[in-house]
């Protein structure tokens, strides 16, 4: 039996898609800047938390200052909602400069609060 969304999940959902478009096109500082809380945890598969936006956008921007191509991020499945939470799949491919190719394919567990994300984890393979 299916259950209807709630005013709440039809409006995540909305943000989660928002989110992974800017992600499609390689705006990751600006999907950062627009939905991150000031106190988010972001999590790398079993690491230490990243903690507060702050310190996760001066770290994602060390990253992409590696980066000499990017050839996309792609979401495979989803996003799906349940209650404060999203989730989907997605593949991210890109060249750092060291000539290394990059191809990260993961599920994304996104907590929200007031239209925040307060607590992401990316699970890698």
């Amino acid at each position: 039996m299916e259950t209807a969304t709630t005013v709440l999940e039809q409006e995540l959902l909305k943000k989660a898609n928002e989110v992974t478009a800017l992600l499609a096109e390689g705006k990751f500082i600006e999907a950062m800047e627009e939905y991150l809380d000031d106190n988010v945890q972001l999590f790398e598969g079993n690491n230490p938390a990243k903690i507060g936006k702050d310190f996760c956008l001066a770290e994602e921007k060390k990253l992409l200052d590696t980066v000499v191509a990017f050839h996309g991020y792609k979401v495979i499945s989803g996003p799906a909602v349940k209650n404060d939470v999203t989730f989907y799949e997605a593949v991210m491919e890109f060249r750092t400069n060291d000539g290394t190719e990059h191809k990260f394919e993961q599920v994304v567990r996104t907590k929200w609060e007031n239209g925040k994300i307060i607590n992401e984890r990316y699970y890698h393979a």
